[in-house]
This record gives structure tokens, C-alpha cells and sequence, in this order.
């Protein structure tokens, strides 16, 4: 059975980092496509990054150049590492998967997503 768990957040002050892991057992990567979401207080859910079936990578133009992600095959994990970190980044982080064919991992919405993640919560304190 698949299933997305994510795992390490948690509250670091303004410039400082955390790595977010994202478990996904049962999956095989070369079918999948994975995203990073996060919805802060009053925001609508937004993709953050993915990883494609054949690695590529997408980032939302608010984090790109502060947020890398990765993943270990041997280990099913996707991991979203996460520097310099702004107030504003504070949100509940989501991960999701989907193994439908699609143009591209840059529009992909969480809600259209078939595997969710139940989240993990990042606080950023100025």
C-alpha cells in the first residue's frame, strides 16, 4: 500500500535551515512524480517544488536559490532542504504523488495530486 509521511519540521529563526523528509513506501520512483506544497495561515495551497519521474526538478520562484530537492531511492525518501529561511516560509509543508502522464511538474496542482501526505509544520521566526 503507498503512503506519504513527512517528517522534519519544526521552528528555527529567520536564516536558518531545516530538511524536510517525505517517506514514500510502497512507490517506485520512476513512476511518480513528487511535490513539496505548503500552505501558510490564510494562503491557499501552493507548490513549492517537485521532482519528476526522470529527476527533473522545478522551484517556485520564491525559493529558488534557498530550497533544494532531492531524493534516495534506497531509502524511498524525498527530502526538501531548506536555507535561509524567511518568516514568510512559515506553513504546514505537504508532500504528494501522482503518477499521471503530464507535460509538466511545474503546474501541478496538490489537490489533483492521487497520494497525499498529512504534513509537517515549519515555524520561521523573525
Amino acid at each position: 500500500e503507498e503512503e506519504l509521511e513527512e517528517s522534519g519540521g519544526g521552528s528555527v529563526q529567520a536564516g536558518g535551515s531545516l530538511r524536510l523528509s517525505c517517506s514514500a513506501s510502497g512507490f517506485i520512483f520512476e513512476e511518480i512524480d513528487i511535490g513539496w506544497y505548503r500552505q501558510g495561515p490564510g494562503n491557499e495551497c501552493e507548490l513549492v517544488s517537485s521532482l519528476s519521474r526522470d529527476e527533473s526538478t522545478y522551484y517556485a520562484d520564491f525559493v529558488k536559490g534557498r530550497f533544494t530537492i532531492s531524493q534516495n531511492n534506497a531509502k524511498n525518501t524525498v527530502y526538501l532542504q531548506m536555507n535561509s529561511l524567511k518568516p514568510e516560509d512559515t506553513a504546514m509543508y505537504y508532500c504528494a504523488a501522482d503518477g499521471a502522464p503530464r507535460a509538466t511538474i511545474a503546474a501541478m496542482d496538490y489537490y489533483g495530486m492521487d497520494y497525499l501526505g498529512k504534513g509537517t509544520l515549519v515555524t520561521v521566526s523573525s
